[in-house]
Parts: structure tokens; sequence; C-alpha cells
């Protein structure tokens, strides 16, 4: 029997089983490697802290919107699930940031949203709109009353905003 190469556990495709500056024949040295932070120390990520308390907020809100829907949004959530657009998916009540999405469509960064009378120039609307599309998201509007009474028109509506912005994101 041959004799085998036998390699340190820190090389090969499980690289990562020991800290960098431990592994043989690195070139940090062990002085200049800090030790991790105590916990609550040491940089804030997304998910901690005072953001986590509104994203948690916005996320429970988004469930309550999704087991309790308007009735558009059912109608909508209706012709809209389970890939009904090919190879398209939608989610609803998505949380994005401080804003939650009624439809999204992750691939073209499509965003549905369903209005009543009370977003006729909504100044807020405004400024959640130009966040989303500074964000890279198209928005497509459609009242209520136009998915309750007029629902093929939509579905034609919401096909064509999806292959316009599948044709820009292939340009």
């Amino acid at each position: 029997m041959g004799e085998q190469e036998v390699k340190a556990p820190s090389s090969g495709p499980a690289g990562h089983l020991l800290p960098r500056g431990e592994k043989e024949g690195s070139d940090v040295a062990a002085s200049s490697i800090f030790p991790s932070p105590l916990v609550g120390e040491g940089a804030q990520r997304a998910d901690e802290g005072a953001f986590a308390r509104g994203t948690q907020r916005l996320i429970k809100f988004a469930k309550q919107m999704r087991r309790k829907p308007t009735e558009a949004e059912a109608k909508m959530w209706v012709l809209l699930r389970n890939r009904r657009f090919a190879q398209f998916k939608f989610r609803r009540q998505v949380p994005m940031g401080p804003y939650i999405a009624d439809f999204l469509c992750f691939a073209p960064k499509l965003i549905v949203e369903l209005d009543g009378s009370q977003h006729a120039d909504n100044v807020r609307d405004q400024a959640r709109d130009a966040e989303l599309r500074r964000r890279g998201f198209h928005i497509l509007r459609i009242w209520n009353n136009d998915i309750l009474a007029h629902p093929d028109a939509v579905l034609e509506a919401v096909w064509a905003a999806l292959h316009e912005e599948t044709s820009h994101a292939s340009q």
C-alpha cells in the first residue's frame, strides 16, 4: 500500500473548520486577530436591535394581512398563485424595508399593488413608490373595483408588465 498524503483539517473543501490565523502556514499572526466581541457588543447587523423590532412587527402585520385579505386581495391571489403565469412566482404581503408589497414577483422585480379610494393621490404612497423604484422594482397599481369587475383585463395588464420587465432585464 502506498503512503497517502495527510491534509490539515482546514484544507480542501472543509477549509472553514479552523478560524483564520490558526491554519498551518498562515501569514496572519495570532496576536493580530481580535477575539470575538462579547455578547451585546460589536457591529450591529440588520436583524439586531431596533431595526429587528420594527422588522418583526412588520412581518407579524404581513402575516395578519395574509390571513385576513380584503375581497380584492383574495380574488387577485387566486389569479396569481401557484405559478399561474408560467414561470413567474408571486408572493403576497411581502415586507420590503419599512413597507409591505401586496404581490411581488422577484424575477422581473414586479410589484402589483391593489388600491382602494384611500390611495388616490396619497403622498405617502408616492414616497413609498419612489423608494421601491430606487430599489429597482416596477410597480403596477390596480384599483380594487377593477379586479372585482374586470379580472381578465387585470390579468392581461399583469402579463404585459411581467413581459415588459423581463424584456428590460434581458437587455
